[in-house]
């Protein structure tokens, strides 16, 4: 049975035993500063007034609540439920952070802004929101995941954004996250960090999660609209973990809704070439913040796999290290190959071409389905559209 679960952070930035500072002196006076203006401007009406603003006329938000009728009729059970994020300007979820710190980083002075991707989604977010309020923006990539994304690095380039290509280490999401916190302490005084997902030091987070929870929000009014009930079942893919977090943080409070979240399996759970952070992984430091992850007897990060580039990291974010300590939350896995299928499946089935890491919450429906009850309500979050992933798809197909 699930524990309760305290929501956090508590004053010392910590889910439970998650989270936490583990940096260099030289940024725990910028983090000092960034809780402090955060924690003033969210109870800031003029400030909120204008964050509902921008995700309205801006990011296009509320996204649909959609029922996925042709792949209900496949799974012949659960009724399937798409939170559409894939619709937001940019085409995912990653909008939604980046929209709040940039209005954080704007109010607090800041003209440079830099960020890390994998996926390429939070870079074109990044970008975005630097293009619409004037500001430099330098954006670290993985030479892997530039190759494996390369619609999006064009995108960002074209919004006026520098990409700084990483060649270290496994050249992907880690990496690229290690090089943007390298330049932050460099150039601490000038430069906004914006982190994009539930990870790195508190208080990113907990301001992700805050800014992200507008998933959770909206699907709770929209469930009880259509079907005059609460869901019974959420399902969200989980690499960081921002939009897992965003649609379940409404939620962890309502014990009736199961909440699921699918890391990526790769080539197996026991191949040695995953990213099931949760599944495999054990608590240690990474990035500013104590969480689990995936390392060696001699702690050396083991480099992570998946075909999907937003799930391709070895750590998690905090909230979701306590959450499945709790219970409160199922952590399950999906590979390469299932993931693979589902994006094909869906997307002939529904006209909806799904990014390859939502890809994996719905393989894991697919692989499952006999363990859904008829009637259940299941709400899978869409956290982006899969057109960024086809060069990727098309040469995998062939294996």
């Amino acid at each position: 049975m699930a524990q309760r679960v305290k929501r956090g952070p508590d004053r010392k930035g910590r889910f439970g035993p998650y989270g936490g500072q583990y940096v260099p002196e030289t940024v725990m006076q910028a983090l000092a500063e960034l809780e402090i203006s955060y924690r003033k401007l969210k109870k800031d009406e003029s400030f909120l007034t204008e964050l509902r603003g921008y995700l309205s006329d801006f990011v296009g938000r509320p996204s649909p609540l959609y029922f996925a009728e042709r792949f209900t009729a496949f799974l012949s059970g659960p009724k399937i439920y798409f939170k559409r994020e894939d619709l937001n300007h940019t085409g995912a979820h990653k909008i939604n952070n980046t929209i709040g710190q940039i209005l954080l980083a704007q109010h607090m002075g800041k003209k440079r802004i830099i960020a890390e991707t994998g996926a390429g989604q939070h870079g074109l977010a990044t970008a975005t929101v630097c293009a619409r309020f004037g500001m430099e923006c330098i954006i670290y990539m993985g030479a892997v995941d530039i190759k494996r994304q390369a619609p999006n690095v064009e995108k960002i380039k074209l919004l006026g954004a520098q990409v700084i290509t990483v060649e270290s280490g496994s050249k992907t999401l880690k990496d690229a996250t290690s090089q943007a916190m390298r330049d932050w302490v460099t150039n601490i005084r000038s430069t906004f960090y914006i982190i994009g997902s539930v990870v790195g030091p508190h208080p990113y987070p907990m301001l992700v999660r805050d800014f992200q929870s507008i998933i959770g929000k909206e699907t709770k009014r929209q469930c009880k609209e259509k079907f005059s009930r609460l869901p019974d079942v959420i399902i969200a893919c989980v690499g960081g973990g921002s939009n897992a977090i965003g649609i379940f943080d409404t939620f962890i409070s309502e014990k009736s809704v199961q909440l699921i979240g699918v890391e990526a399996a790769g080539h197996g759970l026991n191949s040695g070439r995953h990213a099931a952070t949760l599944s495999k992984g054990k608590p240690g430091v990474l990035h500013g913040s104590y969480s689990y992850l995936v390392y060696d007897d001699d702690g050396q990060i083991i480099l992570p796999h998946s075909i999907s580039a937003g799930l391709d990291y070895p750590g998690v974010g905090p909230e979701h290290s306590a959450l499945s300590d709790s219970g409160r939350v199922k952590y399950v896995s999906a590979t390469d190959k299932q993931a693979l299928a589902a994006f094909e499946l869906v997307s002939k089935l529904e006209g909806i071409i799904p990014a390859l890491e939502t890809a994996h919450a719905l393989a894991y429906l697919i692989a499952n389905k006999k363990k859904f009850k008829v009637r259940q309500k299941v709400v899978v979050c869409l956290s982006g559209r899969g057109d960024k992933d086809m060069a990727n798809f098309s040469e995998n197909d062939k294996d």
